[in-house]
């Protein structure tokens, strides 16, 4: 196999099988050193970054592979019930050790699994796993035993119909079966108390340590987990909304009613600015998020940001939660022409606690930086999952359009670093390559697939000559007549 790593040229090279993925994501960011230098560094000293550049140049890679280089989180946040005023649930946060030591704690209340057959027969047959007739197991919901048809549960009807309205109400689910039973066993010359739970197919054993340490965690005020310790650093918030960016309490059509409703802090959701809290945010686009840019900038401010209800006509609008930490790094994208878009104190925030990137768009031809390339094919269709390596002279015609675009495109002498682009050409390619029954990506099909996988205004260009050519011949006699179309208000005769 051959490692990115140590280095290589194509002519080392037989097929892209031969190349050993790197684990780390941010060494599989091709040409954008600078790039991966400042996200290394903001990884490293908690800084915020910028990347300015065009779709496709490895943006959204670069803000993922950030986030795998920090720390896991050590901080879980919680909901808790304020019975108080339940409107205003309070918000805990646990570190690792207290959330590990709960665990432990839980784990020691929850008792001993144990088959039916295991248990006392007299302790199943209460419980609906054993008939009380013929002793056969079978599962609790079958209120009739599948043996021999007697009902399960205790009969209480008298009389000499009882066996039959029991039965029938066994049929309907009216028997009675307990959830659980309490009873007494000696032990050391002492009674102590047993408690059997039916969970499933299966019984949960507690004795009386179990019951104490259950009925200690209960008497604890209830609460609700909205930031698990365990999370996925990495939280995407491109194109998010108002409630999906910020939080929001769910409706409930019964409010907080303690016997029909849910309680409040029940209701609480996260936003991504929270579920982000110890780890990345990531922003697309974030010119897009219009006047919500404020609201991050005040999350950055004041590492924390009450989550409230937003709909003022539901029943969560009246229940707040203040002070709900959502200290992360903001990692925001656009292209260069929406940077003026920017909130400006938003922009300053990050400038003045991190970097701003240009992400470029080509890099030198040179023997290094087409092993890159070679290192990318092999990449995506990794990543693709559905279609067979490449062959080396599949990766230099791939390498041959990378150079041809970098100059259609950016004018500049190179390789075109618009990736995303040059992965839809190579699944093109693979995707032929499977069709015709190859076992490898050859040049054929790269060029065949330069000719089908082209934008479509490409394609419009070389039917008819220029776009605007492809407009006024497309549209009906009709359509040239109504006002609402935009070609009404200049010379038809323009498009010809």
């Amino acid at each position: 196999m051959i490692d990115p790593k140590k280095g290589f040229t194509l002519k080392d090279l037989e097929t892209t099988a031969e190349i050993m993925i790197p684990r780390d994501p941010l060494e599989r960011v091709i040409g954008q050193d600078d790039a991966i230098k400042m996200a290394k560094m903001a990884a490293t000293q908690r800084r915020n970054l910028l990347l300015v550049g065009p779709p496709g140049t490895g943006k959204s890679m670069i803000a993922q592979a950030l986030a795998l280089h920090l720390p896991p989180p050590t901080e879980e946040i919680r909901v808790v019930h304020n019975p108080q005023n339940p409107e205003r649930p309070f918000v805990e946060v646990k570190n690792k050790r207290e959330v590990e030591e709960e665990e432990r704690e839980i784990l020691s209340a929850q008792g001993t699994l144990m088959e039916p057959q295991d248990i006392p027969p007299h302790v199943a047959e209460k419980l609906g796993f054993r008939c009380p007739k013929c002793g056969t197991y079978s599962s609790p919901s079958e209120l009739i035993c599948p043996k021999c048809g007697t009902p399960k549960a205790a009969q209480t009807t008298m009389g000499p119909f009882g066996d039959i309205f029991g039965a029938i109400g066994a049929a309907f689910g009216i028997a009675a079966l307990p959830s659980k039973v309490t009873t007494t066993a000696r032990e050391g010359g002492k009674e102590k108390i047993i408690v059997y739970e039916r969970d499933g197919e299966k019984v949960r054993v507690l004795d009386e340590s179990m019951l104490e340490k259950r009925r200690a965690m209960e008497k604890k005020k209830p609460y609700k987990v909205i930031v698990p310790l365990k999370r996925n650093p990495f939280v995407m918030a491109t194109g998010a909304s108002e409630t999906e960016l910020l939080g929001d309490v769910r409706h409930d059509p019964y409010g907080g009613h303690p016997q029909l409703g849910t309680p409040p802090y029940k209701r609480v959701v996260p936003g991504a600015i929270h579920e982000a809290h110890q780890g990345v945010l990531f922003i697309d686009e974030i010119t897009h998020l219009g006047a919500l840019q404020r609201d991050i900038l005040t999350a950055m401010q004041e590492k924390k940001y009450p989550i409230a209800g937003r709909n003022p006509q539901s029943a969560g609008a009246s229940v707040r939660v203040d002070d709900v930490p959502c200290n992360f790094i903001l990692v925001a994208a656009c292209n260069i022409q929406d940077i003026p878009n920017i909130l400006s104190p938003l922009r300053s925030r990050i400038i003045g606690e991190g970097y701003e990137v240009l992400v470029k768009t080509s890099m030198p031809d040179t023997e290094e930086n087409r092993a890159k390339y070679a290192q990318f094919v092999a990449q995506e269709i990794a990543m693709d999952g559905r279609i067979p390596h490449a062959t080396r002279d599949a990766v230099l015609a791939i390498i041959e359009e990378g150079k041809r675009r970098a100059k259609v495109i950016d004018g500049e002498k190179g390789l075109t670093l618009r990736l995303r682009e040059m992965g839809g050409l190579i699944r093109a390619a693979g995707d032929l390559a499977v069709m015709n029954g190859d076992k490898y990506i050859e040049r054929k099909h790269v060029m065949e697939a330069l000719k089908i996988a082209k934008p479509i205004e490409e394609q419009i260009i070389e039917r008819y000559g220029s776009y605007h050519a492809g407009v006024a011949r497309d549209i009906s006699t009709a359509q040239k007549n109504m006002v609402y179309n935009y070609w009404n208000q200049s010379d038809l005769s323009g498009y010809q």
